[in-house]
């Protein structure tokens, strides 16, 4: 039976502005601290009567049955009968699954020491090459925290365009490089082309044994030795941690490498605290659910098509790529857990970009456009530079600034320079961007897409909607796939 969003989408369309007038308490009661990272969404439209009729969904979805199942490692993605244990690698799923992390990050620690020991050679450069969550989550830890650590170059390629490789080989001595390939199946056609690209330009360029300079991140540890790589730099991780959760397992390899194991344990810790504050702590205070009881009354009750997320820090540049697949892969589908068509919008389009160039590109939509867009801003206090403090005063400023005006709008006799304001936004603000506070953020944003997905009654860990044009691409490079005559004129004009 359909979950009854009636309640929902009946709530009162009150301005933003009446809201706060209406209660000076507003902005305690739509805030939240927790893990060093500070959530106001008061500048939305969630109100005491839409958080108690989000929490009767929640009820009647079983969001507090499911949760548990997913703290216990239970089978919650139902369509490939697995269970979903990326918690455990933070230390808080159930007794076996986190025993089993916990001996699989001594075995990638033991690895790193081994490196840092020069066994395999000097190395200088880390080459990780991946795809999916196989690149994204890495990519963004060392681009966040690694900028300044000065222990290895890491470049991270995940397209299979030829010339994502070749900008890398131009600024690498393939005798100081370690190949890291990460696929969870050790099939990823992508990945596997540009390993043996990585390995022909290690051997042109004088490395006796390339095979001895390969480190292996797979859930199928026997693929991985079926292709040349020795069992001993070989780092599984649980076939259950699906891909674009999977950076706290050896997927995050490179970022424990590049950072040093402490930050990576610190990552962790992070997480962890957020993980025990969405278990623990009633939805009407939990930050996870009350992130997604906004995002699902933009989507269900005002129709907003998308959600924009814009980082005013550049440390943080990536990460509305990585919520793009968190988000879009995880709850994009279009029937629910019993097979059933999702009558209603699913997954909003996430996108967005960094302040505070984004202002001076898409923010004029944002204000004056007829989409009604909601909008993140993610801040950090401590600056992230050594140059005049008036560099990071301005870029702060002008976050908080955006929600205000969003918010409040303009009037003018002039249309074309009226803003209607009563536009939505969220904002959070980080102490400092730390390996700690990362880990909580990537954790929150996790748990507020489970709850998203419990909601709408979706499998939100299955992701089949990608493997239909990579297996046609499959079969059009054996010769055995027909296309429509567009798709066939296109290919004759490229290949003739």
């Amino acid at each position: 039976m359909p979950a009854d969003w009636t309640a929902i989408e009946q709530l009162p369309a009150t301005k933003l502005t009446d809201l706060f007038a209406a209660d000076a308490g507003r902005l305690d009661s739509f805030s939240l601290d927790i893990a060093g990272l500070h959530f106001d969404w008061s500048k939305t439209h969630l109100t005491k009567d839409a958080v108690a009729a989000f929490e009767a969904l929640a009820k009647a979805q079983d969001l507090s049955g499911k949760r548990e199942a997913l703290f216990a490692g239970k089978v919650i993605n139902t369509t490939e009968g697995r269970s979903v244990t990326h918690v455990a690698e933070r230390g808080e799923g159930n007794e076996e699954d986190v025993a089993k992390a916990q001996a699989l990050h001594a075995r990638m620690r033991a690895l790193i020491d081994a490196i840092e020991g020069e066994a395999l050679g000097p190395i200088e450069h880390i080459l990780h090459v991946g795809i999916g969550g196989s690149a994204l989550g890495p990519n963004l830890l060392v681009d966040a925290l690694g900028r300044q650590s000065g222990r290895y170059d890491v470049a991270i390629v995940s397209n299979v365009d030829g010339a994502a490789l070749e900008e890398v080989f131009a600024k690498f001595d393939p005798t100081a490089t370690l190949l890291v390939i990460a696929s969870k199946t050790f099939t990823t056609k992508e990945t596997m082309l540009n390993a043996e690209s990585v390995l022909q330009w290690m051997a042109e360029g004088g490395v006796e044994d390339v095979y001895g300079r390969v480190v292996a991140l797979t859930a199928d540890p026997d693929k991985a030795i079926e292709w040349g790589v020795d069992e001993t730099r070989i780092l599984p991780f649980a076939d259950s941690v699906g891909g674009r959760y999977s950076l706290w397992s050896s997927i995050g390899f490179p970022a424990a490498l590049a950072l040093g194991w402490d930050d990576f344990a610190d990552l962790l810790e992070g997480a962890a605290e957020m993980d025990r504050h969405f278990k623990q702590t009633a939805l009407s205070q939990n930050a996870p659910a009350l992130a997604a009881f906004a995002d699902l009354y933009y989507a269900q009750v005002r129709h907003c098509e998308t959600r924009a997320t814009f980082a005013y820090d550049e440390r943080l540049r990536l990460l509305p790529s990585y919520l793009q697949q968190l988000e879009m892969e995880s709850n994009g589908k279009g029937v629910t857990i019993d097979g059933e068509p999702l009558t209603r919008p699913s997954a909003p389009i996430t996108w967005g970009g960094v302040g505070t160039d984004a202002q001076h590109a898409v923010f004029q939509l944002l204000h004056q456009g007829t989409h009604l867009v909601p909008v993140e801003f993610v801040a950090v206090i401590e600056p992230g530079d050594t140059l005049s403090e008036d560099h990071h005063r301005q870029l702060l400023l002008n976050a908080f600034a955006q929600g205000a005006a969003l918010m409040a709008g303009r009037d003018n006799a002039d249309k074309a320079r009226a803003y209607s304001g009563d536009r939505p936004s969220s904002t959070i603000l980080l102490d400092t961007l730390d390996a700690r506070t990362l880990g909580a953020l990537i954790a929150f944003y996790e748990h507020r897409t489970f709850v998203s997905g419990v909601l709408l009654g979706i499998n939100s860990f299955d992701q089949f909607g990608v493997e239909l044009g990579k297996e046609m691409a499959k079969a059009a490079d054996a010769g055995g796939q027909e296309f429509d005559v567009s798709t066939t004129d296109l290919i004759k004009r490229a290949f003739g």
